[in-house]
């Protein structure tokens, strides 16, 4: 698959953009895992012309991470393109038009999803950022606003004519939020339309490696995108390319997984502070399938979750990596 020159191989496993996740390091460890592609943080483009320091540093992209996308969001056309003429500034491989953000300070303000309620500004933003920029421009949105208005067929190619390089469709719309199941079926439509000749990237409810192999075979998408299921399990990626390859999945071991988790609350606080920097960590620590399924293990869940500072932080890792997982009589959830 090929975004412009960009050359991401035959199906590509790509790392979703996730507000307050996939920050520089996120990105960094999920490329090294085996991620093809990886995407910022959405961006306001307000923000972007506002020069806010904070939204600025989410566009800092660092050589190990490349490819990398850099996704705008608004809802106006001057600023949508102010705004991508700064980021390109910042050297991303591509440009990404977040058409599909569901959250209601978003869309209900008309821009992320809300803007499948306008698509002829949608159209216009898309048009004047092509024309603004030098780099590959992508979008990526939803079905449609609601169930009465699954549009995406028709959306696609409106899309395609006004210059974008790929689109990523989410296979939900915007009223289901992230609840439900993800729909495919429209984005097979939209791959297996003869008019489209752009690659078409799925996304939804992709949380194992046999289950994006079944979606490549059965909807024929040029690439797939990866979203909550690597939150604290950055090593999907890998699971994910290796059982592409050959059909069987690595062995990963409980250390090595550790010592991702750790790195990650390492370069959080070295990004940001030690008290922010853990609370931003705390989402992945959550999330991550490694402590699923263990018996007894809600107090310290409730501990590691509290932590405040890191040397506390690291204490309950190394004691669940030491005497938890380390025990032979380790007991599972059935």
């Amino acid at each position: 698959m090929k975004i412009g020159n960009i050359d991401l191989g035959p199906r590509p496993v790509m790392l979703a953009p996730m507000e307050d996740v996939t920050d520089v390091s996120f990105r960094q460890i999920c490329r090294e895992q085996g991620a093809d592609m990886v995407y910022t943080e959405f961006v306001s483009a307000d923000a972007v012309i506002r020069s806010i320091d904070s939204t600025l540093r989410k566009m800092v992209i660092n050589p190990g991470e490349r490819p990398a996308a850099i996704q705008i969001y608004g809802r106006e056309v001057g600023p949508m393109v102010e705004a991508a003429r700064i980021a390109q500034e910042a050297h991303p491989d591509v440009i990404d038009l977040n058409f599909g953000c569901p959250v209601k300070k978003v869309a209900h303000k008309g821009a992320g999803a809300g803007m499948l309620r306008n698509v002829p500004l949608m159209l216009e933003i898309t048009r004047e950022v092509v024309r603004a920029v030098d780099v590959p421009v992508t979008a990526k949105t939803r079905l449609g606003w609601d169930c009465n208005n699954k549009i995406i067929v028709e959306l696609a190619e409106q899309l395609q004519d006004c210059g974008i390089q790929a689109l990523t469709i989410h296979g939900r719309t915007r009223s289901q939020m992230y609840n439900g199941e993800a729909d495919w079926t429209l984005i097979g439509e939209v791959k297996n339309n003869q008019r489209m000749t752009i690659p078409i990237i799925g996304n939804g409810d992709i949380t194992s490696a046999p289950k994006l192999a079944e979606y490549y075979d059965r909807y024929g998408v040029d690439g797939i995108m990866v979203g909550r299921a690597s939150i604290g399990a950055p090593w999907i990626f890998r699971e994910m390319k290796q059982y592409l390859h050959d059909g069987t999945m690595p062995e990963i071991s409980v250390h090595e997984k550790m010592s991702l988790l750790r790195r990650q609350i390492d370069e959080s606080i070295s990004r940001i502070d030690e008290y922010r920097g853990i609370l931003h960590i705390r989402r992945h620590l959550a999330a991550t399938p490694l402590f699923k399924g263990i018996r007894n293990f809600r107090e310290t869940r409730i501990a590691m979750l509290r932590a405040n500072t890191k040397v506390e932080l690291m204490q309950i890792l190394d004691y669940v990596e030491n005497e938890v997982f380390g025990s032979d009589n380790l007991q599972l959830q059935v």
